[in-house]
């Protein structure tokens, strides 16, 4: 600091003065004799006053007040320097340009170059990134709540759809299995979960819950329809839907194929959309058909359940005691047919015998 502090004065704009006069002011600035500006070898007949305490001779003179030559604790050498100082939010920075080698994803240059960064860097600098390595962590960041938001969106949909908060959470069960799919996938080819990979999970959201949606649909119209139980009704909705499940799952794992293998031109940034797609309904198809049943079966109890505390906890109305007796200007055929026959009922317990 104090050799910065040095270099300032000497060969900076250093304003030491104000000198006011009765029509204007003038700034008194510190510099060098011209003749000490052009030659490096003069910078020794620079001074330093240090106040340290350590056990050196320069220490020891600078104790009572003496200056230290700037040549006693630095050393010239000469190099070349940059022609310009670059500048980022008005504080000088450094630009460090990298290519990745062939098969390395930008996802772990990134993670590498962060590593390194805090293992040499002192904490006085700052990093950031720019271009590609900034559009991809920005990418990443807000496709994470892209996924959440789609998830939602088909929640509430569905939920609409059926009527019911329960059932769109039993559609929505086989997702994590397509997720897993799909990350599985992805580490066996070693491909990185890019854009292209975040994509393909997304799609998995509106391909996969068709499964759930063929055998839920199917089991809610025969317990609803047929008086089935739940346990016959998903039953019957697994073998007599199994075949339209895979006939569509297979289409769809037929169409993402090309992709997953990478034909044509630019395929390779294509790559992780297929296999993330072809990945995630493989492990979906086998899970689904297990899963999905166990948990409409669960669910569905939960439901039933619920409904029985429901009706116990709700007080039962006294008919017989809200319904008034019969009297003088009291008109039968202004109640109506619901009416009447509680009313009936109720005069039946009372009297034990119709009136004549």
């Amino acid at each position: 600091r104090q050799i910065q502090e040095v270099f300032y004065s000497a060969y900076g704009s250093r304003q030491i003065s104000t000198i006011n006069t009765p029509t204007n002011q003038y700034q008194v600035i510190m510099e060098l004799d011209p003749r000490y500006e052009n030659d490096p070898s003069l910078l020794s007949l620079l001074y330093i006053r240090s106040n340290t305490g350590q056990n050196t001779a320069q220490a020891v003179l600078a104790a009572g007040g003496a200056l230290i030559p700037l040549n006693s604790v630095a050393k010239l050498k000469q190099g070349v320097g940059p022609m310009s100082v670059n500048h980022s939010g008005q504080l000088p920075s450094v630009t460090i340009s990298f290519n990745l080698r062939p098969g390395v994803a930008l996802g772990d240059a990134v993670n590498a170059v962060n590593e390194l960064a805090r293992e040499t860097l002192p904490a006085t600098i700052t990093t950031a990134f720019q271009g590609t390595a900034q559009e991809f962590q920005s990418s990443i960041a807000s496709l994470w709540l892209l996924l959440a938001m789609a998830i939602l969106v088909v929640y509430l949909v569905l939920g609409i759809l059926y009527e019911s908060f329960v059932h769109p959470l039993t559609i929505l069960s086989g997702l994590p299995s397509a997720g897993l799919g799909a990350l599985l996938v992805l580490m066996l080819f070693g491909m990185d979960l890019n854009i292209y990979g975040f994509v393909g999970i997304i799609m998995l959201i509106g391909i996969v819950k068709k499964n759930a949606i063929m055998m839920i649909d199917f089991a809610i119209e025969g317990q609803r329809n047929d008086g089935k139980s739940p346990l016959q009704a998903i039953y019957d909705g697994c073998l007599i839907r199994f075949r339209p499940i895979m006939m569509t799952t297979m289409a769809a794992l037929m169409g993402g194929l090309p992709i997953a293998l990478g034909f044509g031109a630019g395929s390779e940034s294509r790559r992780p959309l297929g296999l993330a797609v072809v990945g995630g309904l493989m492990v979906s198809q086998l899970l689904t058909l297990y899963i999905t049943p166990v948990i409409y079966l669960y669910l569905e109890s939960f439901v039933e359940r619920a409904r029985g505390w429901s009706r116990r906890s709700r007080p039962v109305p006294d008919l017989a005691g809200s319904i008034p007796e019969p009297g003088e200007g009291w008109q039968p055929e202004a109640a109506g047919g619901p009416m009447l026959g509680a009313w009936l009922s109720a005069w039946f317990r009372k009297s034990g015998s119709p009136r004549k």
